[in-house]
């Protein structure tokens, strides 16, 4: 069995990680967070299940666009269930959860991707540090929630598929899939930890559907229920910047404080 790493060009990648006619695929991730802090041992915090809906399609430009619409739910990994507040163990405070709700999510694809090629599968390597202002650094109603001036993390993903799936002219997307990601990142705003020194980090496995239907049921619950728009995803690309946990946080910051359940309902 040969390995080495290689790159495959954008239309590979739109079969590996969407389809290339425009169809909505689902993407559904299960996984853990945990929080590391200096010279303590490590928490497992919680538990993760979240979906992804995207759509690819080529722009007037000839480039490759994807729009998605994106949620993540913390559970208690205890009982497995859905958290709608959570005790701080290093503050002993309720707070809210606020789940991740980010719609859009919407980027222009690269013009090849790196790969590692092991026997009949590729699998697409994509690395993503991230350092930018903080939106909510320089505002004092946020210092309790995240006071850091620069945002910093980093999102790690693996997408393995079949290479004969992926150079077969005759698919759109591929039928066999399997995927990671890995988080490093800071404090959630809403877990209000001031400046306590710490990071969290994610780890899930992905996997890749072509119907709603096949969603976990609480994945479906909460969308028919509650957030019917993120059953399919944005019909084109959407002007302005995308959505974040924290510009989500900034903008539902009173219902927060209110303690409301989270997410809210999204038409």
């Amino acid at each position: 069995m040969s390995t080495s790493m290689q790159a495959l060009g954008v239309e590979e990648f739109v079969k590996a990680r969407s389809s290339t006619d425009e169809s909505n695929i689902y993407m559904e991730w299960q996984g853990s967070i945990y929080a590391f802090v200096p010279q303590e041992k490590q928490r497992k915090l919680f538990d993760i299940i979240g979906m992804n809906v995207s759509r690819c399609f080529r722009g007037n430009d000839n480039k490759w666009y994807l729009a998605s619409r994106e949620l993540t739910f913390y559970l208690d990994p205890q009982t497995g269930q859905v958290l709608e507040q959570w005790e701080n163990p290093w503050t002993q405070e309720l707070v809210t959860v606020v789940h991740v709700t980010i719609n859009p999510f919407q980027l222009v694809l690269a013009e090849e991707y790196p790969v590692f090629l092991s026997g009949k599968n590729v699998t697409f390597v994509i690395d993503i540090p991230l350092t930018y202002p903080n939106v909510l650094g320089n505002d004092p109603k946020f210092q309790d929630y995240s006071p850091q001036s620069l945002y910093q993390a980093g999102e790690f993903f693996q997408y393995t598929v079949p290479i004969e799936e992926i150079t077969d002219t005759s698919k759109v997307t591929t039928d066999s899939f399997s995927g990671s990601w890995m988080r490093l990142g800071p404090w959630l705003p809403w877990m209000k930890m001031k400046d306590y020194s710490g990071n969290l980090v994610y780890n899930a496995s992905i996997r890749k559907y072509r119907n709603f239907e096949e969603l976990s049921p609480i994945l479906q619950q909460f969308v028919k229920s509650r957030l019917p728009v993120y059953k399919e995803a944005p019909s084109g690309f959407v002007e302005g910047k995308n959505e974040t946990s924290w510009t989500y946080f900034r903008k539902h910051f009173d219902k927060y404080l209110q303690g409301a359940q989270f997410p809210l309902p999204e038409a």
